[in-house]
């Protein structure tokens, strides 16, 4: 027997959407925390405010000064990320350097990237505010808020750290055979993200003049956004694209924006923290190449960000180098180098091909 659609009801402050719990009158956006109250239903109409997967309604301003509101736009567009970092901290699936992780890019974008704070959803288990936990409802929440109301000159970040994983593909959309997931803190209870749904969220609402990068720390995350082409490299700086559209021809584009992920290793690959490294506190190897490489002024094109972060994740030792992102990570990291490289490979795709030694990076 068919399962009844969910019925989803509009926040009265954000208006993103929220699945409402069997019987509940009320509920708290975990975006804007603006509390919603659920008029009774009469007759055979459903309540104000219900839909079962119908288009939205345009986002309304904040309600009040309280509410969560992302920076208004400039001449330059605005800059809005999700960062989420999950640790899994005292199950058997417990990872080192994800909460560093996070931190260090949210630092990174702000001092670096000139991201305003207030536009920064960070979701950890370090968060006194439940609404900012990594679970999956709440995961899914920050990336509907991440494309709600895109506009041309927007520039949009998703970082995640944390576990990935794969299950098996029966629709033969995969090259390989298998989806690749993401896995947010609750995945034993409430299931794993899986790459339809991601590009789903944020890769096809992106309209035109509209930018998303995603720097994806995690196993078998080359695909994770499902982006129709990957940039295979060699040492040597040759390159081609790899065609990964599906072959029953769905659609895995935007709608006229931007989408481009690096991520920490190929599908069939794992990803490690430094802690493999050496004994210093860690964090993921990705983040801490993709950030080196930032420092080191490497992220000029997409092509010498990626070369850079493949040849600091090969070498046997890395210094830190200088700079206030480096100082900080320094800091959280309380030493700096690591020695004994990685077999991972960091990956580029793109919704587009592209000439990656001349295309200029900038978030």
């Amino acid at each position: 027997m068919a399962m009844p659609m969910p019925l989803l009801v509009n926040c009265s402050g954000c208006q993103t959407p929220l699945q409402l719990p069997a019987g509940a009158k009320s509920i708290r956006c975990a975006l804007c925390r603006a509390v919603t109250h659920i008029a009774e239903p009469s007759g055979a109409a459903p309540p104000q405010g219900y839909h079962q997967h119908q288009p939205l309604a345009p986002p309304a301003p904040a309600a009040s000064p309280q509410h969560y509101s992302p920076a208004p736009p400039s001449s330059h567009g605005r800059k809005k990320a999700v960062v989420c970092g999950i640790s899994y901290r005292y199950s058997r699936h417990e990872l080192k350097g994800c909460l560093n992780d996070a931190n260090c890019m949210k630092y990174l974008l702000i001092n670096k990237f000139k991201f305003p704070e207030a536009s920064i959803i960070l979701l950890t288990e370090e968060q006194s505010d439940p609404l900012r936990i990594p679970t999956a409802h709440n995961m899914r929440m920050a990336l509907y808020w991440l494309v709600q109301g895109c506009q041309p000159g927007d520039s949009l970040v998703f970082h995640y750290s944390g576990h990935g994983s794969q299950q098996r593909n029966n629709t033969g959309d995969e090259v390989d055979g298998f989806d690749e997931t993401l896995l947010p803190l609750d995945f034993e209870t409430q299931g794993m993200i899986v790459d339809d749904e991601i590009n789903a969220r944020i890769v096809r609402p992106l309209p035109r003049g509209v930018r998303l990068h995603a720097i994806i720390d995690a196993c078998h995350s080359g695909t994770v956004l499902d982006l129709p082409f990957l940039c295979r490299l060699n040492r040597s700086g040759q390159y081609v694209w790899e065609d990964h559209r599906p072959r029953s021809g769905t659609w895995k584009g935007t709608s006229g924006g931007e989408a481009i992920s690096f991520s920490g290793c190929d599908d069939n690959q794992t990803s490690a923290d430094t802690s493999a490294l050496s004994r210093i506190t860690s964090t993921g190897a990705m983040t801490y190449c993709f950030i080196q490489a930032i420092e080191k002024g490497a992220g000029t094109t997409y092509g010498s960000l990626l070369n850079s972060m493949r040849n600091t994740i090969r070498e046997t030792g890395a210094g830190t180098g200088g700079g206030p992102v480096t100082s900080l990570i320094t800091m959280l990291l309380t030493g700096g180098s690591y020695s004994g490289g990685l077999t991972q490979e960091p990956q580029l795709t793109s919704t587009e091909p592209f000439e990656i030694h001349t295309k200029p990076f900038y978030l």
